[in-house]
């Protein structure tokens, strides 16, 4: 076989197709290896670069290859799919990979440690309990709806609600019975949130760049915590905004003919980390209205002009360049800075 300088693999759980091109950009390697085999060949294979589509388990076998001394590149899978040229197979996927990391201008996904791996299943089963306590509360609300019981809105009322049907007296015995099941299920669900929790908030207490960005208005040890976790490589992006676009809280951009036309934002990149500082943001903004806290001129004006929730997307933008600013150089969060830099943007 000749010299290899790059190899596209296309991954699956038992499957792995390989398309690898020598300095001349010729392809000489076409061949679909089985999951030992594929160990087998990269661990006696001279070091090369190899591009892996950034889904399930890629992260994995990027350590692994790494490991043998391989330079691998993640890429994200819309980036890749623009340079399948016909049809939907694994040679072509492998062919449009290699290919695709080749190109000066292409972005990729940091490989992330098994540790960091290990906080964002931390998060995710976080947020997994959370939705099924909420799909639990809402069957809860309407199977009492059905019998004339409601309760007001909040998680805090679902207690208060469970214990009034089990003592009600009008009350089927069969629907009682099912309540207490809700009943048992939900105290489960709780204990379980805060077990989660107080790891979560250990893991924060122990994560230095976790604690420094806790520091920043609206951006609690939740929203910390993912900003490390998601985050593993800071210092890929460029800028701040950079940053802000990745995460989707930049608007899109429709121009055309010298015409600029901005629209809502893009909504890209991870909904959870997006969705985390528009909450932050929305409780600053509740808490300036009331009159409360010291805010910043720039959003004062800014309430002034725009809606609540337009402005709550601002200021999660803002939010998020202060962050990535944070992370990047290591320093500590600096109020009278983010003043003075608000005050110079608006002269």
């Amino acid at each position: 076989m000749e010299k290899l300088i790059r190899i596209g693999m296309d991954t699956s759980k038992q499957v792995f197709q390989l398309h690898g091109v020598n300095a001349a950009e010729e392809p000489v390697l076409r061949r679909k290896l089985r999951r030992k085999e594929m160990v087998a060949f990269f661990q006696g294979l001279e070091p090369t670069m190899v591009g892996i589509e950034a889904c399930g388990g890629a992260h994995h076998w990027a350590r692994m290859l790494q490991e043998f001394g391989h330079q691998v590149k993640l890429l994200p899978p819309k980036y890749a799919k623009a340079y399948v040229k016909r049809g939907k197979n694994d040679a072509a996927d492998a062919e449009a990979l290699c290919e695709a990391m080749s190109r000066p201008t292409m972005r990729f996904v940091a490989a992330k440690t098994a540790e960091q791996q290990a906080a964002q299943m931390l998060a995710g089963t976080r947020d997994r309990l959370i939705r099924r306590r909420t799909q639990l509360t809402n069957a809860i609300r309407g199977y009492a709806a059905e019998f004339g019981l409601i309760a007001a809105r909040g998680v805090d009322k679902i207690e208060p609600l469970l214990a009034r049907l089990h003592t009600e007296p009008t009350l089927p015995a069969l629907a009682r019975e099912l309540f207490a099941w809700h009943a048992k299920e939900y105290a489960q669900l709780q204990a379980q949130l805060e077990a989660i929790d107080a790891k979560l908030m250990a893991w924060h207490r122990q994560n230095e760049p976790s604690r420094r960005l806790v520091k920043i208005p609206g951006i609690g040890p939740i929203g910390a915590s993912l900003l490390v976790m998601k985050v593993a490589q800071p210092e890929a992006f460029r800028s701040g905004r950079h940053f802000a676009a990745w995460i989707g809280l930049t608007p899109k951009d429709h121009s055309t003919a010298g015409k600029t036309r901005l629209g809502a934002i893009t909504r890209a990149g991870d909904e959870a980390l997006r969705s985390v500082l528009v909450v932050g943001a929305t409780a600053v903004i509740q808490q300036v209205r009331r009159g409360k806290g010291h805010p910043s001129t720039w959003l004062v004006e800014l309430l002034k002009r725009k809606p609540p929730k337009l402005a709550a997307v601002a200021l999660a933008n803002k939010m998020a360049r202060i962050a990535w600013k944070l992370m990047v150089s290591g320093q500590p969060f600096n109020p009278a800075h983010v003043i003075a830099t608000a005050i110079d943007a608006a002269a």
